[in-house]
């Protein structure tokens, strides 16, 4: 006796399209979403335009609204089809989604609000669900634990460098003083973490001799202080590198995942069969 299987409900129907990207309607969802999001986007910078505002302004207003329109019952049908809204709606992009919605309603009592809808752009970090850049994860994996493992270092650079900066500040202050712009140690403070950078905005500059040389002497240490960092991370992600070639060299070729087991014939992480080893 053959039985029929139970047909999805519509809430499952419509969370698989919604939530998923497995399925060709998802997929298509998220890419028709996107699509909409950098169009609301760009007419959101355009209209803060005034010669295109003046010309386009009804077209504008009318392609807000529609856009509007979608995104709320996109808003409403994603909290309809889960289980517990309050873990999509306190989530990091259902508090981006509310935000990049309720501008333009509250553009009916608030002038100006309509141009918080550029919040559109933080949506488009989904991108990231569609593209599924699997290949590049061991890379990134990678990279995250040289990150990790230098974090220390980093915080005591970044530490050593905040200390020079406010002793070097406070020598400028008492070199050039209010008289020459340096009103105050934290502003002196500033134009050094400024000079040390290489930003170099030029809104305030030293005049006295000495205050140029020592301006002279920070740029040129600025130079070596912003490749430090850089060398802690590359040494780091290239001793982990070495680490997993060492370890018999056998890595998934599609994620770069390290492969723990001789035997294995699959990789744990993407599924992808492994290279068999000679």
């Amino acid at each position: 006796m053959k039985y029929n299987k139970p047909n999805k409900s519509w809430r499952a129907k419509l969370h698989g399209v919604i939530y998923g990207t497995h399925t060709t309607a998802g997929r298509w969802f998220d890419i028709i979403l996107l699509i909409v999001i950098v169009y609301s986007v760009i007419v959101v910078m355009l209209e803060s335009i005034p010669r295109y505002d003046q010309r386009f302004h009804e077209f504008f207003n009318i392609s807000e609204w529609v856009v509007t329109i979608l995104f709320t019952i996109e808003y409403i049908l994603r909290i309809i089809c889960i289980k517990r809204p309050s873990k999509y709606i306190f989530s990091f992009f259902g508090i981006v989604d509310l935000l990049s919605t309720i501008p333009k309603y509250l553009s009916f009592f608030f002038v100006g609000t309509q141009y918080f809808t550029a919040f559109r752009a933080l949506r488009l970090l989904r991108i990231f669900r569609i593209l599924k850049l699997v290949r590049y994860t061991g890379a990134s994996n990678n990279l995250i634990k040289a990150l990790n493992a230098s974090k220390r270092k980093i915080f005591i650079f970044i530490f050593f460098v905040l200390v020079v900066s406010i002793l070097l500040g406070t020598v400028m202050y008492l070199i050039e003083g209010p008289e020459h712009g340096f009103n105050s140690i934290p502003h002196s403070v500033y134009w050094t973490i400024v000079t040390l950078t290489t930003v170099g905005y030029g809104d305030i500059s030293p005049e006295t001799g000495l205050g140029q040389f020592l301006a002279t002497f920070i740029m040129i240490i600025g130079y070596g202080i912003i490749a430090v960092p850089t060398g802690i991370v590359s040494a780091e992600y290239a001793s982990a590198r070495e680490r997993i070639e060492d370890d018999k060299g056998r890595c998934c070729s599609n994620c770069a995942t390290e492969v723990l087991r001789e035997d294995a014939v699959y990789c744990r992480k993407c599924g992808e069969k492994l290279e068999e080893v000679d």
